[in-house]
C-alpha cells in the first residue's frame, strides 16, 4: 500500500500526507465508522450524478463526520502535543528525511 510515517501518524500518496486513523479505535468502531464513511461517499458520488446540490453538501457533511470520528481530521489523536501535517506535503515536514531515504518503489506505494 502507501507507505506509513514511522510513527504511524501519516501514510502518503502522491508526496503528500494524510492523517491515519486512531489506532485507540476498538475494531468493532473502527468498522462501523469505515462503513459509515463508504457509504457516505457513495452518497457523494451519487448526488453528484443526479446533480443534487443539497444532496451533495449533505453526503459531504457526512464524509467530513466519519472523519472526525475516525481520527482523520479535526484535533490529532495523538497525547504528546506534536502539530499536525495532515494534507502537508511531506517535503515539507519532519518526516522530509525519512521518506527520502524510502526507496522509489516504497514511495510510489510499490505501485
Amino acid at each position: 500500500m502507501h507507505p506509513t510515517t514511522p510513527d504511524g501518524r501519516y501514510f502518503v500518496v502522491k508526496n503528500q500526507l494524510w492523517r491515519c486513523t486512531n489506532p485507540a479505535l476498538d475494531e468493532e468502531e473502527r468498522q462501523r465508522l469505515v462503513a459509515d464513511l463508504m457509504a457516505a461517499r457513495r452518497a457523494v458520488k451519487a448526488a453528484k450524478a443526479s446533480v443534487d446540490p443539497e444532496g451533495l453538501k449533505a453526503a459531504r457533511g457526512q464524509v467530513h463526520s466519519a472523519k472526525l470520528a475516525l481520527g482523520e481530521r479535526g484535533q490529532v489523536w495523538w497525547q504528546d502535543g506534536s502539530p499536525d501535517f495532515n494534507r502537508y506535503q511531506v517535503h515539507n515536514t519532519p518526516y522530509a528525511q525519512w521518506y527520502q531515504s524510502l526507496s522509489a518503489d516504497a514511495q510510489s506505494g510499490g505501485l
